[in-house]
């Protein structure tokens, strides 16, 4: 289905953020491994559903109690682990390959979509390491990945953690369960740091304890007991909160976001938050509500990305209308995400008519005065590069394929965007 976007005058109102994805699929899983977690304002996207069903194939009793409140109750023993669909989640993909090693002798991991071809290598070469017998296919080992035997021990294990900061996250949830004690040695340049601490903050919910030594090395104790959350309540996804902050920072606007917003619990796209006030947006923020009243004169600057290659798409979309060249850097994993975060955005953007240059490593963009209007985008079916195309069609009109897609992390993007006053129309 494709979405016309045509250029708003002037957006209002209120809209309720989702949870937090991150969050939301590491409670049901580390809520599956042992306990009883009642998880309060999960996200509805995609990728969270499917994790409620990856984590009764772990052999927990997920039930919904009300409409934003779920009862966990994990079983000593995991029940459907020959066959786990992830669907298109690279976050369920790596989580469970670990844990998949740990409880079946013999299982197939599959997906679809934006995870055929996406590089699971540095996982599969630590898993064989530890005693799994599992292989992925092609160079990459992509989906489907097959374990066909072996046992899952711990010891000394290292990582590469240039890629994907999921594949540590995902040995950090699996071996605290293991017999042995296991040392945990993070090789390579680490990105996406704050991933690992929200997967370190979620665990620790659940009563394990992890010995975290600097950035790169990890103490952990073997037979720990998964106790639960007790009660997790999911805080609202700061990430999500950039795509209608940014359209109201671009036009005349007085828009309010309600959610849950906890200090205690961080977020590596809170980031979002620091970069609009360098880029000269002004707006407020209670535990409760972001407010925030536009438009804004934009400016350009340099930005690491590289603890949040989320924000990728929208803070292009940002550069696009700032005074002077913005460069986004520390962005190569962004090309390994749901699409090409780097190129794919590129040429997209290039056909309104956007400066932009591309580096191994880097964009750079400078502003235009005047960009085409009414091109058909394309998101590679990259939910993220949809919403950040909405933004920018709310500037100059655009149309955008597969809007669907938007579903994995944000299924009431257009309708919550259309409730502030953007002018969207679904074809």
């Amino acid at each position: 289905m494709n979405l016309t976007v045509y250029p708003s005058k002037k957006l209002k109102g209120s809209v309720s953020l989702p949870g937090s994805k991150s969050y939301s699929i590491r409670a049901f899983i580390i809520a599956a491994c042992g306990g009883r977690s009642r998880i309060l304002c999960p996200s509805d996207g995609d990728d969270v559903l499917v994790s409620m069903r990856v984590a009764k194939s772990l052999g927990a009793d997920v039930r919904r109690r009300k409409a934003d409140t779920f009862i966990v109750q994990a079983r000593k023993h995991p029940m459907r682990l020959k066959k786990i669909h992830v669907q298109e989640s690279g976050t369920l993909l790596r989580f469970i390959l670990p844990l998949a090693s740990l409880y079946a002798k013999r299982s197939m991991i599959t997906g679809e979509g934006t995870l055929r071809g996406r590089p699971n290598k540095f996982l599969t070469q630590t898993l064989r390491h530890m005693g799994v017998h599992i292989s992925g296919k092609g160079k990459e080992e992509s989906i489907p990945i097959k374990i066909t035997g072996g046992s899952l021990r711990g010891g000394r294990v290292s990582i590469d953690g240039s890629l994907s900061s999921q594949f540590i996250s995902a040995l950090l949830i699996t071996c605290p369960q293991l017999k042995e004690d296991s040392i945990l040695m993070i090789k390579g340049k680490m990105v996406s740091l704050d991933y690992i601490t929200m997967t370190l903050l979620v665990l620790r919910r659940a009563g394990v304890r992890i010995e975290r030594r600097g950035t790169r090395s990890y103490i952990i104790k073997g037979r720990q007991k998964f106790r639960g959350l007790k009660t997790f309540e999911v805080p609202s996804d700061l990430g999500l909160a950039a795509f209608p902050m940014a359209a109201a920072a671009l036009h005349s606007s007085d828009i309010v976001l309600k959610g849950h917003f906890k200090k205690d619990l961080i977020q590596a796209d809170a980031q979002i938050l620091t970069f609009l006030r360098k880029m000269g947006v002004r707006f407020t923020k209670t535990a409760n509500a972001i407010g925030l009243k536009g438009p804004f004169a934009l400016r350009g600057g340099v930005f690491s990305l590289k603890d949040c290659p989320d924000l990728v798409p929208i803070m292009a979309v940002l550069a696009l209308f700032a005074k002077g060249t913005t460069r986004l850097r520390d962005v190569a994993h962004a090309r390994s995400k749901e699409s090409n975060r780097i190129s794919d955005l590129r040429r997209e953007l290039l056909k309104v008519g956007a400066d932009v240059r591309e580096k191994k490593d880097e964009l750079i963009i400078k502003p235009k005065p005047v960009y085409r209007p009414n091109r058909l985008l394309d998101p590679h079916q990259d939910h993220r590069l949809a919403m950040a195309f909405c933004v920018l069609g709310t500037k100059l009109g655009v149309r955008i394929k597969d809007i669907e897609c938007t579903s994995k992390s944000y299924p009431g993007f257009v309708k919550d965007l259309k409730s502030l006053g953007a002018c969207l129309y679904k074809s």
